[in-house]
């Protein structure tokens, strides 16, 4: 994944990501003339909302994928809107610790959630017990985009497709090693469900973060990942890793050329991460649907598209009620993986 340093955000337009590395409350600016204003809490208004800055939690780490591209989305949202976005990074618990946060916020429209698959779904079934209802705590706004998981193998493995690669890995059971960045991650998920479709049988390995994963990788120790593209894209421009299928319905934009396990003869494998917006329970509808509307505004921006595609994202719209089915119908499929897996909630 590439490295991010410091950007600088100007005149309304989607922000250089590249070198991008945020601090933990970092302001997304319309331009010169936007601040923050200190005004005290009240219900927001459908007629004067946004009145002052707008805080939106992110439960992950200032410079992971999830966290620049929400910038993104927020920052072309901001020169909707009239008012800026606070971003404040609140990792831990697997997300569930700054999605607990806002869920309990004020439902005032001021505080708001960038979340993704793990806290708003797969996390019930991973977790005895969570400090928040996904579908009870949560508003929907929408959810803006998905990044397939990618089916890499080291390049000098012998497989060149996926269906050879299934053929390999039976060949060899449990000596094929996988990496991801822990238990319960889009990545782990992933290659589950690839054994539970492919009758295979490969080896687990989790690491602290994916900087730890990449020289194993590309020394053959663990050759295999069902990885997000931002964590492997540098690999396979290296030419250390090739990409034989994305888990998704259709090509991804970055990978026109990589054909999706459906095309590669692997039907109905489809796994992804995805990035959502929400509001605590209770925030008006008209509130809502304004920041929907200018949610659908930013995506309808080519720079913001072209932004998201560079980051390995594939841009999605999903309306709340839509958000709302979709998170539901996520929870149920995870939590049957899940179960088949074995794995004991923590």
């Amino acid at each position: 994944m590439a490295r991010f340093g410091h950007s600088k955000i100007t005149d309304g337009t989607a922000p250089r990501v590249e070198g991008f590395h945020p601090d933990r409350r970092s302001l997304l600016s319309l331009g010169l003339g936007a601040a923050l204003s200190a005004t005290g809490p009240r219900p927001a208004q459908a007629q004067d909302y946004p009145a002052r800055p707008i805080q939106v939690l992110v439960p992950f780490a200032g410079g992971s994928a999830s966290d620049v591209i929400t910038r993104i989305l927020l920052n072309r949202m901001s020169a909707s809107l009239g008012q800026a976005f606070v971003v404040d990074n609140r990792p831990g618990a697997g997300g569930n610790i700054g999605t607990a946060a806002a869920a309990h916020a004020a439902p005032d429209g001021y505080t708001l959630l960038m979340s993704t698959s793990g806290p708003l779904a797969a996390n019930r079934s991973l977790y005895k017990e969570l400090p928040y209802d996904p579908l009870k705590d949560l508003a929907p706004i929408g959810l803006f985009a998905t990044l397939p998981n990618v089916i890499v193998i080291n390049s000098r493995l012998p497989p060149k497709s996926l269906r050879e690669l299934i053929e390999y890995t039976k060949a060899r059971p449990r000596e094929l090693n996988y990496g991801t960045v822990g238990v319960g991650s889009s990545q782990h998920l992933a290659a589950a469900y690839f054994e539970q479709l492919t009758g295979t049988e490969i080896t687990h390995v989790p690491y602290r973060n994916i900087a730890a994963y990449t020289p194993d990788f590309i020394a053959g120790q663990v050759p295999l990942g069902f990885q997000l593209l931002p964590n492997v894209i540098g690999l396979i421009r290296s030419g250390d890793a090739r990409p034989l299928a994305v888990a998704s319905d259709k090509r991804m934009t970055a990978l026109p050329d990589v054909p999706t396990a459906a095309e590669a003869g692997l039907k109905d494998y489809e796994s992804a991460a995805w990035l959502a917006l929400l509001a605590p329970a209770g925030t008006g509808t008209a509130v809502i649907d304004k920041l929907y509307a200018a949610m659908i505004e930013a995506m309808n921006d080519p720079k913001v598209r072209t932004l998201l595609v560079e980051q390995g994202a594939e841009p999605l719209v999903m309306d709340p009620r839509g958000l709302k089915d979709f998170m539901t119908a996520e929870t149920k499929k995870w939590a049957g993986i899940i179960k088949k897996i074995g794995i004991e909630p923590m």
